[in-house]
């Protein structure tokens, strides 16, 4: 039975959708936003929060097994170092789409999709006023 099995094609062969995915992956990763077409930004949402919840537990077999969705070591290494842990607390929902409009060409509908920075916040020393006699 082909549960879960169901994905959208794009009009390529199995081998091309991955090398595909696996360049858009390693673009978000390295840049940390991207422009591309909506369809194509939904899946890879889909993938990269998967990625980076296995990045954020940070064990050998996880990095490999992430190697294998990614082009480029310096690819891997953002993911591990930097965006695996920049969501300690979050536990899902690390990238944000945004709609930007249409391409000029075919009129594709356009989407940013981003990762999503957390603030940090830092303890902020309190002023107090020194009187002077």
């Amino acid at each position: 039975m082909r549960h879960n099995k169901k994905q959208p094609k794009f009009s390529r062969a199995s081998d091309h959708r991955r090398s595909l995915f696996r360049n858009l992956m390693s673009s978000l990763l390295l840049h940390g936003s991207l422009i591309t077409t909506d369809a194509k930004a939904r899946e890879l949402k889909r993938r990269a929060d998967i990625l980076i919840g296995m990045a954020r537990k940070g064990t050998l077999h996880l990095r490999r097994l992430c190697a294998g969705e990614v082009f480029g070591a310096e690819a891997l290494q953002a993911l591990f170092d930097r965006w695996g842990k920049a969501y300690p607390n979050r536990i899902s929902g690390f990238t944000r789409m945004v709609k930007i409009g249409q391409r000029h060409g075919d009129a594709a509908p356009m989407t940013m999709i981003e990762l999503i920075q957390e603030k940090t916040e830092t303890p902020k020393a309190s002023k107090e006023k020194v009187e002077t006699a």
